[in-house]
């Protein structure tokens, strides 16, 4: 059970577009203060956990007063809850302006095993400061697994081909690291929430203990001026894992509304 909700991280810490520098984004956020995403995470058939992801303002004072706070929380659901309880809780509090986070923070709750962490970030001198100590990034503009998600949904994909890979640099689990992505193209499938024209991404992962050899991740984001992941998808050595968005709340823009930066 343990393997299967690294998977579930693994799945919720690739909800973002990746490049390698630093990187271009868009000068006005696709989110907004209120934004509300619920998803649904499914082994097979079976319901194996639920996540909230939300977007309010800032409560901690900050240099720049436009900061926002990001949130998620995710826990086992139906018969995996019997066996294996999973309640985790990650907060990210980030400049409105260039989407880099301040401050860092997770309280992990998976069966007898917990976890927090409390991280600040010097973005100036590529460091970020943890309870285990002080790590360096190979770039300026680096994250934690929340931020991350959050500034890929800003980044300014007009120059993304088929086929091109990219990386960002994020904090997590005592180490700073490197993910790169795919772009595969433009799909439209169905969701819960109605079909929608989607941007299918493919982030790395290497095979071994959770996934097989020839495992590929895949990621549709939607190609509106919300850039929402509504479904990501992988093979792991027993089975297969889907996540899918369920709910959304609170959204900047109309589900599937074109903008003038839609691919």
């Amino acid at each position: 059970m343990r393997k299967l909700y690294a998977v579930i991280f693994i799945m919720l810490s690739y909800l973002s577009s990746v490049y390698a520098q630093n990187l271009p984004y868009l000068p006005n956020p696709t989110y907004k203060e209120g934004e509300k995403l619920t998803y649904k995470l499914r082994y097979g058939v079976i319901s194996a956990a639920t996540g909230t992801l939300k977007v309010e303002k800032s409560k901690l004072r900050f240099s720049n007063p436009n900061a926002y706070h990001l949130s998620a929380f995710g826990q086992t659901s139906g018969a995996f809850s019997v066996f294996y309880t999973v309640k985790n809780q990650y907060d990210s509090y980030i400049d409105g302006d260039n989407y880099l986070p301040y401050l860092y923070t997770e309280d992990i709750h998976e069966g007898s095993y917990t976890r927090k962490e409390y991280a600040t970030f010097d973005h100036r001198n590529k460091k970020v400061s943890g309870k285990k100590g002080t790590f360096t990034s190979p770039t300026s503009q680096f994250f934690d697994l929340l931020s991350a998600y959050y500034f890929s949904r800003n980044l300014d994909l007009s120059s993304l081909k088929k086929g091109d890979t990219f990386k960002i640099s994020y904090f997590l689990n005592d180490e700073v690291s490197q993910l790169g992505i795919k772009y595969i193209g433009i799909e439209k499938i169905k969701t819960s929430l109605g079909t929608l024209e989607c941007i299918k991404l493919s982030p790395e992962i290497k095979s071994g203990r959770i996934f097989k050899k020839d495992s590929q991740l895949f990621l549709w984001v939607t190609n509106d001026g919300n850039r929402i992941p509504v479904k990501a998808q992988v093979e792991i050595l027993i089975g297969s894992v889907t996540m899918e968005l369920t709910q959304a709340s609170g959204l900047k823009h109309k589900l599937g509304e074109r903008v003038s930066y839609s691919k």
